[in-house]
């Protein structure tokens, strides 16, 4: 196992070179001066051209990259020339509500697809699958603005129940007032997930229920919630969790759309101000650390195949 995950974590190298290649490349390339953005109209070419000295927009730009890499080898991911701190504190104070936000999606889709996705497995063919399955493509086609929005005007401004917008620190106002301010968009989010997360529990159950190991049990007189709670969902499991896994990775680098509707301070929201106003290093220092964290999280699905399923080997 351990010889495993330093395996998988020397691949980290290559991926996050090619990654940092990328980003660089792609904000660096885009048409306009970064200086005259950020200086606006009002700007004299002596005060670009100073503030282009500033940033080093004068070197060559694979310096400029050779600069950057060097910068984040000594822990230092830039500098914003329109937010206070360190990149590190804004990263974190941005990161954790993506990652609450991200957390509400996941257990939200989990709760609800899991078991639906069951369900239809075992009522395969009968109205109960119908049902579900219609359900699972309206949640797989359904876009998260519109569904944010539809959430918006059903539950704050025609039952309001719970608030339109915004984002309540736990520390101040508690695990409550907390949750109600993540409900909506955690459900807008997840919605699209949950779908997905139908489709696939319901294809890996009836894989193992069609198995000739599940027939043999049955023909044995096993009974049926023993059949399928310790045979059939154990070993639908490896599924499962991968379309959960990747459900996570896909909330946490897409929650940009939900972050604008619902008025939350996340890395998404950072992100968008930041290509906004060409915040380079912004955008560079969010990117790259998104990556590593879908990077991480792939690794601890691998290592899940592991504990869950026996027969993978982690060697």
């Amino acid at each position: 196992m351990l010889k495993y995950v330093i395996r998988r974590l020397l691949t980290l190298i290559p991926v996050l070179f090619i990654v940092s290649v990328v980003i660089f490349l792609l904000i660096h390339l885009v048409p306009g001066d970064p200086a005259a953005v950020m200086l606006g109209d009002q700007a004299t070419p002596e005060q670009i051209a100073a503030l282009r000295e500033t940033l080093g927009l004068n070197e060559p730009l694979v310096l400029q990259y050779v600069h950057w890499v060097r910068d984040i080898f000594h822990g230092d991911l830039g500098t914003s020339l329109f937010m206070s701190g360190t990149m590190w504190e804004i990263i974190r104070s941005h990161m954790i509500p993506t990652v609450q936000q991200t957390l509400v999606a996941i257990a939200f889709a989990t709760i609800v697809g899991v078991p639906l996705g069951m369900l239809a497995a075992v009522k395969r063919s009968r109205a109960a699958d119908q049902v579900i399955s219609a359900f699972s493509i309206i949640g797989v086609s359904m876009p998260s603005f519109l569904m944010g929005l539809g959430l918006v005007l059903l539950f704050s401004v025609k039952l309001g129940w719970l608030p339109s917008s915004g984002y309540k620190e736990i520390g101040a106002y508690g695990w409550g007032t907390h949750i109600r301010y993540l409900l909506l968009p955690g459900i807008a989010l997840g919605f699209i997930e949950m779908g997905l997360i139908i489709r696939m529990t319901r294809s890996s159950m009836l894989e193992i229920l069609g198995a000739d190991y599940m027939r043999m049990a049955k023909a044995k007189g096993v009974s049926r919630f023993r059949m399928f709670a310790r045979h059939a969902m154990k070993n639908a499991l490896v599924g499962i969790v991968t379309v959960v896994g990747l459900a996570f990775i896909s909330c946490l680098g897409g929650a940009a759309v939900t972050e604008t509707i619902f008025n939350i301070p996340g890395i998404g929201k950072l992100t968008l101000n930041a290509v906004m106003r060409r915040d380079y290093e912004v955008v560079q220092a969010v990117v790259l650390v998104v990556s590593l964290l879908n990077v991480l999280c792939t690794l601890v699905l691998d290592l899940l195949y592991g504990l869950i399923d026996p027969r993978v080997r982690m060697e």
